[in-house]
């Protein structure tokens, strides 16, 4: 017990006693005690990207109701560890068909125009199907462009050259230098300014000032373009009103939101935008086999998006992870890539 209670007593003068404020202090040989200033603390800050506020559940229409259905869901690969896409599924109001909607982070992610040989024709261009390995490192999310332009009723501009002219009052989806993205009505909410490096224009707007356009109503839903029938998609088939549309439109604090469904009409995919907060949108491509929205997600941070890895916000949809990787897609299309990280 003595050698005991001596070795703790050598102990304890060695490592010196820790104070209240975190000095120590510890005997001398002298008898006086020496005092050692307490060790500033050591931190790593690792800066966080800047972002937007991650999206609230949505409030359904009522009736048919599924499992998950308005509850966000992350997708595709992160941004300095952040989500920059969240997916749900809504059935609008008098269907019972849910449509796929994505809500994706333009703080995050930047925004790319592709151009195809059909639409809007007029090429070669440098950004065009397939995705190339250099830009599948970074992609996140893709998804449809717009009609052929002879259908369009608007313009296109990309890469520095107007392959349409651009139409005053036409629901416009603009990219801008540096991946910044918006959708407005040309000539007033958007117009042409130096930052301008895209412009996909396609019919009249779809909402406005946060509501479905007076159109968007409107009984006349052939105005929103010429749809398959209920089982083929043959000329000599009468076009249905509830069919695959998309739409794309942008909230109040910038974020860029997509829709698609099986069973829409222009007023429903509206509907639908403006409850997942839109307040500028527009209709993009219809009918079965062009709507589309992926997803990738590689297993390493700098991995390549490839189809193994990309996923569909609909099962449903005919195209797929893999169509912007096809040589032969041949229509325009929109991909949003991780936004590089700010220097410092």
């Amino acid at each position: 017990m003595v050698l005991l209670a001596s070795c703790g007593g050598v102990g304890s003068n060695a490592a010196g006693k820790r104070r209240s404020d975190g000095s120590t202090s510890s005997s001398r040989g002298d008898g006086r005690v020496a005092t050692t200033a307490p060790r500033a603390a050591t931190t790593t800050t690792v800066p966080v990207p800047s972002h937007l506020p991650v999206p609230q559940p949505l409030a359904s229409f009522g009736g048919v109701s599924a499992s998950g259905q308005a509850m966000w869901t992350p997708a595709g690969r992160r941004v300095g560890g952040l989500p920059a896409v969240y997916q749900t599924t809504l059935v609008p109001p008098g269907g019972v068909q849910a449509a796929g909607i994505a809500w994706l982070d333009t703080r995050l992610l930047s925004a790319q125009l592709y151009s195809g040989s059909i639409s809007p024709g007029g090429g070669p261009y440098r950004f065009t199907a397939p995705v190339k390995p250099t830009q599948a490192a970074s992609l996140i999310a893709a998804f449809n462009g717009g009609f052929q332009m002879d259908t369009a009723r608007g313009g296109y501009y990309t890469e520095g050259r107007l392959i349409d002219p651009l139409v005053a009052g036409a629901a416009s989806l603009v990219i801008y230098a540096g991946g910044s993205v918006t959708v407005g009505a040309w000539g007033s909410d958007v117009t042409m300014t130096p930052n301008v490096v895209a412009v996909r224009q396609n019919l009249s707007p779809l909402v406005a000032g946060g509501q479905p356009t007076a159109q968007a109503a409107n009984a006349d839903w052939q105005s929103w373009g010429p749809t398959c029938g209920a089982t083929s998609c043959a000329a000599s088939v009468p076009g249905i009103e509830q069919q695959w549309r998309s739409g794309v439109g942008v909230t109040a604090d910038g974020a860029l939101v997509y829709v698609t469904g099986p069973a829409l009409d222009p007023l429903q995919l509206a509907q639908l935008l403006v409850r997942a907060a839109v307040v500028r949108g527009m209709q993009l491509d219809i009918n079965p086999n062009w709507t589309v929205f992926v997803t990738y997600d590689p297993s390493t941070p700098g991995g390549l998006a490839t189809p193994s890895n990309g996923s569909k916000l609909l099962d449903a949809t005919a195209q797929g992870p893999s169509t912007f990787f096809d040589p032969s897609w041949a229509r325009d299309f929109v991909t949003l890539s991780a936004r590089p990280a700010s220097p410092g």
